[in-house]
């Protein structure tokens, strides 16, 4: 049994860089993929006793670092999750920041107003849509058009309002 476990710390030692490599793929941060191949190291020598020897080592420690990914990413959307227990769901009903409340946004605002009143209905209705958060399919039923029409016709409304807008960046 002594002998087994100090084979497998050896392997264990010896994908170290295959593990800061696949921990570097997950993150694409190289403080937090350090973090993570040391937290798979860590896990994997405590599990020793889990670890079979007709199970690929290399695949079993992976998935060991997959599962610590995943795990540490869904703590941290539970953890900017905001949970509204007013008893009138007050912090839902408040208005969202919109960018517009400074003159200046108004005035950006005011003025990709009037391009798009400007616009060729085919452009300005499926775009103005779906900056009210209409999803492309939506759009394309409501307006009885082909969802490739739609999503052609929402960038070339983009594409023509970033280049009459450029100068406001």
């Amino acid at each position: 049994m002594e002998t087994k476990k100090k084979v497998l710390e050896q392997n264990l030692v010896g994908l170290q860089s295959n593990m800061l490599n696949f921990a570097l793929s997950l993150t694409t941060n190289k403080e937090e993929a350090k973090d993570l191949a040391q937290e798979t190291t860590l896990k994997a020598l405590s599990n020793f006793d889990k670890y079979y020897d007709n199970v690929n080592f290399k695949g079993w420690v992976f998935t060991i670092m997959h599962n610590i990914f995943v795990n540490n990413y869904r703590r941290a959307v539970r953890s900017q999750t905001v949970i509204d227990q007013t008893e009138n769901l007050y912090l839902l009903n408040l208005s969202q920041d919109s960018g517009f409340d400074t003159p200046d946004g108004a005035y950006t605002y005011s003025e990709i107003t009037n391009v798009l009143d400007d616009f060729a209905d085919e452009y300005k209705v499926p775009f103005t849509m779906h900056v009210s958060g209409y999803k492309y399919e939506e759009i394309a039923q409501e307006m009885k058009l082909p969802l490739g029409t739609v999503k052609s016709r929402i960038f070339f409304a983009r594409k023509r309002l970033q280049e009459i807008l450029k100068d406001y960046k």
